[in-house]
């Protein structure tokens, strides 16, 4: 449990820190389709994107967490059929990714995170 204003300011400030780098993990999955560790890596952008659903609307960055979700859906249908994305998922991940930054940029700018 946070106890204080100053950390939750901290762990909010950890977040937007780590938060392009956590996207860029996600965007990565694209490229490496056909790598043989595609599962693995799948899982990892899965991983980042489940985090991003759990602790943003936690913190405060409610919308940031609803756009995660529906990156972490479209992980997660591939994850669970042990597939690469299709041709079809490609596209709406990287509208995803998208609404998921510019939904970031505007909640973390009032609370002079972003």
């Amino acid at each position: 449990m946070i106890r204080s204003p100053n950390a939750l300011r901290r762990v909010r400030l950890r977040f937007v820190t780590k938060f392009d780098a956590r996207i860029e993990m996600i965007e990565a999955v694209m490229s490496q389709s056909d790598c043989e560790d595609r599962l693995n890596n799948l899982a990892l952008a899965h991983r980042e994107a489940h985090g991003l659903c759990g602790i943003g609307p936690t913190l405060g960055f409610v919308g940031t967490g609803k756009a995660a979700r529906l990156i972490e859906r479209i992980l997660l249908a591939a994850l669970k059929s042990e597939r690469a994305l299709t041709d079809d998922e490609i596209p709406r991940l990287l509208e995803g990714i998208s609404l998921l930054r510019s939904t970031a940029a505007v909640e973390m700018r009032p609370a002079g995170l972003g």
